[in-house]
């Protein structure tokens, strides 16, 4: 491994020491336990761009795996739909609108309800948080510093997102733990740390009409009808009551609708922004001469978050089913054939980032697809996530001169999310 002079390098190269084996199984879930195959989506970027993959209980998928082609089925809504799911899993019709949220709806049914909440996370809205997401930064980092060691994870990266989550939800802070337990039940149903339904190990026949085909929405479903009542009866400036309010057309969510999306919110909101900060962290205690640069130098912290969400890639891939027969990356996808955007091929392609194994603070020209570019389906907490990050980062240069890795880490078990479940760390 190499890297330049720890005086004026702002990058290293590679960021990783080890990119796994050329074969991996890509849709294995335990393939990831391992860390990112980055060797294998090389090697498939170079020769086989627009892959087929076969599904243990599926019928396969075509893996689009370089920058171009998931940036064209990204902004291709009417060749590359989202209205028949989003994930691998394959949903029959009934199953699809009891789980639907807006994210498996294409323009404009898709833009009509985005509308509810998107005002709630604009740019120019989340600059006025800032002051609200210094301060539980500060706080979750003065719990646990003083320590001298702890769980990365657990102790910082969990807290902030939905700790700032249940703020703008206008939940009580004393939800938060079970808030995060929920949401990693969703999105972690793969993994048996956080769920005992693991939805490939275990029979999960009975939740299939359930988000994330995990019973833990049934629990969410009653806290958010608990917390849609008071609401309706006492209305505030907050995301709930903006769900409750009609659209532009005047049409309410549907108590259905309105419970998904909460659901949606839970898992969503916590998961990703805390897989991003770990991931900065871990690139950063692997190259100390990094986390010295930019605590100089914080000039560099816009780039730096960029490179983070660019190098993490947290939500690994989104698929779209082809609406008729097409041709990508120079195979022929037919009508009803799953679509799966590898985000974080795409986002290391040397196509789309020159060096893209370059782990660069000041990287300059960095248009990746950890919120999905700018498609219709960009992510909604872009700008709150952006700002968690940066926070965090100039919180904790303020507060320690250094941290370094003090164990073994945990990664998650799962295709969709990349995220590292335990990074234990020392104040040096």
């Amino acid at each position: 491994m190499s890297t330049t002079d720890i005086g004026t390098a702002t990058w290293a190269e590679p960021y990783l020491a080890d990119l796994g084996p050329d074969d991996a199984d890509i849709t294995s879930h335990d393939t990831y336990v391992h860390g990112v195959p980055h060797a294998t989506f090389a090697r498939l970027r170079r020769d086989e761009p627009v892959s087929w993959q076969p599904e243990a209980d599926g019928p396969g998928y075509w893996a689009v795996t370089r920058y171009a082609d998931a940036l064209h089925v990204s902004h291709d809504v009417a060749t590359f739909t989202s209205s028949l799911g989003i994930r691998l899993e394959d949903m029959a019709p009934d199953q699809l609108e009891a789980r639907r949220t807006m994210m498996e709806y294409d323009p404009p049914e898709h833009t009509r309800l985005r509308r509810l909440v998107n005002r709630g996370f604009t740019r120019r809205v989340v600059d006025t948080y800032e002051d609200a997401i210094r301060g539980l930064a500060a706080e979750v980092l003065d719990q646990a510093l003083p320590r001298g060691e702890f769980d990365f994870v657990h102790d910082v990266a969990r807290q902030l997102p939905m700790k700032m989550l249940g703020r703008l939800l206008g939940t009580p802070d004393s939800d938060g733990d079970q808030l995060v337990e929920w949401g990693d039940a969703l999105l972690g149903n793969t993994d048996p740390d956080y769920t005992d339904h693991v939805v490939d190990l275990t029979d999960t026949e009975q939740y299939r009409m359930l988000p994330f085909r995990s019973p833990a929405a049934l629990e969410v479903f009653e806290y958010a009808e608990q917390r849609a009542a008071e609401r309706r009866a006492n209305p505030g400036d907050d995301v709930i009551t903006q769900l409750l309010a009609p659209t532009r057309d005047g049409e309410p969510l549907s108590d259905l609708e309105f419970k998904n999306f909460f659901t949606l919110l839970v898992a969503a909101g916590n998961d990703t922004t805390r897989y991003t900060l770990t991931h900065g962290l871990k690139v950063l205690l692997d190259h100390p001469q990094l986390w010295d640069r930019w605590r100089a130098d914080p000039a560099l912290t816009p780039t730096a978050v960029e490179e983070i969400l660019r190098t993490g890639s947290v939500t690994m891939h989104f698929r779209r089913t082809a609406t008729r027969d097409c041709e990508l990356g120079g195979r022929t996808i037919k009508r009803g054939d799953k679509v799966v955007m590898w985000f974080i091929s795409a986002d290391h392609d040397d196509a789309g980032f020159p060096n893209p194994f370059r782990f660069d603070l000041a990287r300059a020209s960095n248009d990746h697809m950890a919120f999905g570019r700018n498609g219709p389906h960009h992510c909604l907490g872009a700008w709150l996530a952006r700002m968690e990050v940066r926070v965090v980062f100039e919180e904790l240069f303020k507060r320690v001169d250094r941290l370094e890795q003090a164990g073994p880490i945990d990664r998650l078990r799962s295709n969709f999310l990349s995220g590292i479940k335990r990074l234990p760390v020392r104040v040096a």
